[in-house]
């Protein structure tokens, strides 16, 4: 049984819209929530867009990533990767809240935007 829970995440923060998202997406919502059990509705979320985000953050939040290589340490900062695509932010923002387990992969397969 598959069901689509739309967030509406305009005029809140980046963390506590993403949050609620985790919250959903792993089904601690329902009556019937294990933490064992994969959850299979999807999360889709509106207004990505109007997220809000302190201006501070944007320019001191830095995202990095390491290929194993020498030299291969990359950093993008909150401002340009908002700007290339603000879905990204708030899939690295909700990726960080869920366990960090098995699961994390195929839960995240859930989110959708709008």
């Amino acid at each position: 049984m598959s069901e689509k829970i739309i967030l509406d995440v305009k005029g809140k923060s980046l963390g506590r819209a993403a949050s609620q998202a985790v919250l959903l997406l792993r089904g601690k919502n329902r009556p019937d929530f294990e933490p064992r059990i994969r959850p299979s509705h999807e999360v889709a979320i509106k207004n990505v867009l109007e997220l809000g985000i302190h201006p501070a953050k944007m320019r001191t939040k830095v995202y990095t990533r390491y290929s194993g290589y020498p030299g291969g340490l990359k950093e993008i900062t909150l401002e340009k990767l908002w700007a290339k695509n603000p879905k990204e932010v708030f899939r690295k923002a909700v990726w960080g809240m869920l366990p960090k387990n098995r699961s994390r992969k195929h839960i995240i397969k859930n989110l959708k935007f709008e």
